[in-house]
């Protein structure tokens, strides 16, 4: 049946958790290309085959036109479950931006096509980009916080770093008293945790 594996990536695509990506599924969306392009040229040809016969495409109501409308509808409706899901996993893309900051983990990176791993990137870089601009970061605190600062555990040696108001070495397991803007990067790496007081 016509439509039936563009249906059947859709349906994978909403089974999954809610704001989770699942990994891509190449092989499936490769499939329904190739059936666009099976669907492409058996219209061409039902169209060739009309206009060879003489008969005008517009008003022409025979065999080959209805097998036309059958290719065609079936493309556009192959073409549309496509974009969907392309459309719906670059939300998702988008939002990982934001709530992992501008490097993926390696878990998430595997379930990423060449060309979604590209997305995130130049859409990182653009974020980037504006934030740079306007000097400020938007990234830090989606919901404004109560006080500024914050107090973090250093789960991993992350060295001697310079901070907006100060230098620190944030040694594993040490603790410190920092900045939620300076402290939320390193958060959102797995490098420290905030300490609930």
């Amino acid at each position: 049946m016509y439509g039936r594996r563009a249906s059947q990536l859709v349906k994978e695509f909403s089974a999954g958790e809610k704001g989770q990506l699942s990994a891509y599924n190449s092989d499936m969306f490769d499939q329904v290309i190739r059936e666009c392009n099976a669907h492409h040229l058996e219209l061409q040809n039902l169209m060739r085959k009309i206009q060879d016969e003489g008969l005008d495409i517009q008003t022409t109501r025979n065999a080959d036109h209805f097998g036309a409308v059958i290719h065609h509808l079936s493309l556009v409706r192959n073409k549309r479950c496509l974009m969907a899901y392309v459309y719906n996993r670059a939300e998702l893309i988008q939002n990982l931006r934001w709530k992992a900051g501008p490097v993926l983990p390696p878990e998430i990176q595997e379930k990423l096509s060449y060309s979604e791993e590209e997305y995130f990137r130049n859409h990182s870089a653009a974020l980037e980009a504006y934030m740079s601009e306007l000097e400020l970061d938007l990234t830090v605190d989606m919901v404004p916080p109560k006080d500024p600062y914050i107090q973090v555990r250093v789960l991993d040696d992350i060295g001697e770093v310079l901070l907006s108001d100060q230098s620190a070495n944030l040694a594993r397991h040490s603790m410190h008293f920092l900045k939620r803007s300076d402290a939320e990067q390193f958060i959102s790496q797995g490098l420290m945790e905030e300490l609930m007081g």
